[in-house]
C-alpha cells in the first residue's frame, strides 16, 4: 500500500472587491518555505496556473500562449473569454513579478477593453516565499458599466467572481502539495489591502 501522505494545515489570504469605479481587485497568497526561494518564480507560477485553468475546468477553458500574448478561450474553439499582452517582468530586491495586461476578450466590457492586469508576484519575507496572485483593475462584461445594478454585482459575485476565487485557491493549494507532498487542508482567510465592496 502506498503510504498516506501526511496532512497539512495552510492559510491562504484572500480579498475580492468592487473599488468605486466598479473595477475589480482580486489577490490571494499563500507562503512557501523559503527554500523555494531561487526554484519557484513568476514565470513558473504563469506556466503552472495556465496548466491548472485547462484541468480545473477539464478543458472547458484552454489557456493559448503565444508571443507576446495569452489567450483563454472556449473549448477548441477560437473565442477568447479574456485576452492578454505580455508578459512583462518586474523586479526589485526581494521581489519579482510577471504581469498579463488585458487587451479583450467576451468576458470584459468592450469599452475597457485595455484595461485591467494578472499579476503573478514572488516576495522573499522572513519566514519564506510569498506567492501572490493579484488581478486589479478588472471591468468584467457581467457588471455592464461603472454603475452597476443590484442583480449584475449579483450575479456576478455568484458565477465570474466565485470561479476565480476558487480556481486560484485551488491553484495554490495544489502548488503547496506538488511541492512539498502533503495531504494540504486550506483555510482561507480574509484581508483587506484595499477599500471597497465584498464579492
Amino acid at each position: 500500500m502506498a503510504e498516506e501522505q501526511p496532512r497539512v494545515r495552510k492559510k491562504i489570504g484572500c480579498q475580492q472587491v468592487l473599488l468605486k469605479d466598479s473595477s475589480v481587485f482580486s489577490i490571494q497568497w499563500m507562503v512557501l518555505p523559503a527554500t523555494y526561494i531561487d526554484t519557484i518564480t513568476p514565470s513558473h507560477l504563469l506556466d503552472r496556473y495556465l496548466n491548472h485553468v485547462r484541468l480545473f475546468t477539464f478543458s472547458l477553458i484552454r489557456p493559448f500562449q503565444m508571443e507576446n500574448q495569452v489567450e483563454f478561450r472556449l473549448l477548441g474553439t477560437r473565442i477568447s473569454l479574456i485576452s492578454f499582452t505580455g508578459p512583462a517582468a518586474h523586479a526589485s530586491d526581494r521581489s519579482q513579478a510577471l504581469s498579463l495586461s488585458i487587451s479583450g476578450g467576451v468576458l470584459v466590457q468592450k469599452e475597457n477593453c485595455h484595461r485591467g492586469e494578472l499579476t503573478f508576484i514572488t516576495k522573499q519575507i522572513g519566514n519564506g516565499l510569498k506567492v501572490i496572485l493579484q488581478l486589479s483593475d478588472f471591468c468584467p462584461m457581467l457588471l455592464g458599466s461603472e454603475s452597476p445594478s443590484r442583480l449584475r454585482k449579483l450575479l456576478y459575485r455568484l458565477t465570474q467572481a466565485y470561479i476565480h476565487k476558487i480556481v486560484t485557491v485551488q491553484f495554490l493549494a495544489r502548488l503547496y502539495s506538488d511541492l512539498e507532498g502533503v495531504n494540504l487542508r486550506v483555510r482561507v482567510v480574509k484581508v483587506k489591502l484595499r477599500e471597497g465592496e465584498d464579492t
